[in-house]
């Protein structure tokens, strides 16, 4: 007679058959189309039995799980079996998406690929950098980045990291300066953080001599891909080891809600942290940090973008393709001074760009749905195209299915000043846009009429 096990033991092995029957799910549906992992996730016929027959992932709205008893109780929160115990730390519904991102991002990757989904983006990208930046004895710690990021990422580093915390932050001018990246590193170096592309001026990285690098000092690397999104650029493939999203962009471009994303390969380099932190980043994230900060998702939101994700490939195309023939059409335009488009064969960092994004299940080169340009004869040219436009938003948005129009100077770069601006080369003078999914000839003429002055 086999004994079978009593109390938490139960639970444990509970747990174990729970892992495995995930694992399961994870491997059948790694063998299907990217757009078919979009659709339908780790949501299967079983699971939609198992809630009343519902073909959608449910909403769970309560804040709490109910247990068994008091083993199922201490067996889960002891992280001992799949449980989501508290929406702070886990939810069936945010489950849900963080599996399905985790197989879109880890899409024709080799590794296992993890995901914790956050309140918002600027929320990934403080769990993605913070459990680097422990404070040791006797350790001046830096990090390096580059200058060319979002706004919000500049002043967390600056103002969060830089002057409340003494970090020091080594900001990078040229992301192809391969240089001046490795001139920035020392033996106090915790990682190398970048964007690709960059917002607002699409600069671009060579991820893979970038992750080569950063291994070579035992550091990793971390980018933020949310303007290409997995549709067009997949970074652990290219050996980052974290990777950034902001959900409430391309990926949830309805604009109906706000969310970030942190993924990572499994075995990480670091120096510093603990061994779970290396073996399991973004589950040592989802359990640990992040259930002591609190960045925890809200599973409406969650769902609200799962659905958005399952047209993300066919979006991108076109949106990526109208963009294409927005940034031809600027260039133009007499009161254009200069596009930035890494798709535009002048772009700088066209041919780097050119290695990396590509349609995801096609040879088709695709390089996303934004690009800025500035205006020339100064600001006040700048401002007064930008308040004559008609049927583009002007709005601190992008990704959105209609297309959106901003000022960064005067917006989402405004607080780091022009000491930050000139380090992250965004002028007075550069209006970002957002191309949606509009026919791409009334964005142009928008544009135009606009402009012409």
């Amino acid at each position: 007679m086999i004994d079978m096990p009593t109390g938490t033991d139960a639970y444990v092995q509970k747990g174990q058959d729970l892992s495995e029957q995930l694992s399961a799910k994870r491997a059948d549906m790694r063998l299907r189309k990217f757009d078919t992992i979009a659709v339908h996730g780790i949501y299967g016929m079983q699971e939609a039995l198992n809630n009343h027959g519902s073909i959608i992932e449910p909403i769970f709205t309560s804040s709490a799980q109910h247990f068994e008893s008091s083993d199922h109780l201490e067996t889960a929160l002891a992280y001992q079996m799949p449980a989501w115990g508290y929406t702070r730390i886990g939810n069936p519904s945010t489950h849900y998406l963080e599996q399905t991102l985790s197989l879109l991002e880890g899409y024709d990757f080799a590794g296992e690929v993890d995901a914790v989904a956050t309140s918002s983006g600027m929320a990934a990208i403080f769990m993605a950098t913070n459990p680097f930046l422990m404070q040791e004895a006797k350790s001046e710690l830096n990090f390096v980045a580059s200058g060319k990021c979002y706004g919000g990422a500049f002043m967390l580093f600056s103002e969060r990291y830089e002057k409340e915390k003494g970090v020091d932050v080594r900001w990078v001018r040229n992301n192809l300066n391969l240089s001046e990246w490795e001139a920035s590193i020392d033996k106090n170096t915790r990682f190398i953080y970048t964007e690709m592309p960059s917002n607002p001026g699409l600069a671009v990285t060579d991820i893979s001599a970038l992750a080569e690098l950063a291994h070579s000092h035992n550091i990793p690397l971390i980018v933020d891909s949310t303007l290409a999104s997995p549709a067009l650029m997949r970074p652990l493939s290219f050996g980052a080891d974290i990777v950034i999203h902001s959900l409430s962009k391309v990926m949830g471009a309805s604009g109906m809600s706000i969310a970030g994303a942190v993924l990572s390969r499994r075995n990480i380099m670091s120096k510093t942290g603990p061994d779970e932190l290396r073996e399991n980043f973004a589950q040592y994230v989802k359990l640990l940090p992040a259930r002591d900060f609190g960045p925890a998702l809200s599973p409406f939101n969650a769902v609200m973008i799962l659905n958005d994700l399952r047209s993300l490939r066919g979006r991108v195309d076109q949106m990526s393709q109208s963009t294409m023939q927005v940034a031809k059409a600027l260039t133009e335009m007499p009161g254009v001074e200069r596009v930035n488009y890494p798709g535009l064969t002048s772009f700088e960092g066209h041919a780097v760009a050119k290695n990396y994004m590509q349609l995801v299940d096609s040879t088709d080169k695709r390089y996303g749905h934004m690009l800025s340009f500035t205006v020339k004869n100064g600001v006040e040219a700048t401002r007064a195209a930008f308040d004559k436009l008609q049927m583009i938003w002007r709005a601190t948005d992008l990704g959105r299915v209609k297309t959106v129009a901003v000022v960064p100077a005067i917006s989402t770069h405004q607080q780091q000043g022009e000491a930050g601006r000139a380090v992250a080369d965004v002028p007075a003078n550069l209006i970002r846009l957002s191309v949606g999914l509009e026919h791409p000839q009334d964005v142009i003429d928008d544009l135009s009429q606009a402009l012409d002055s």
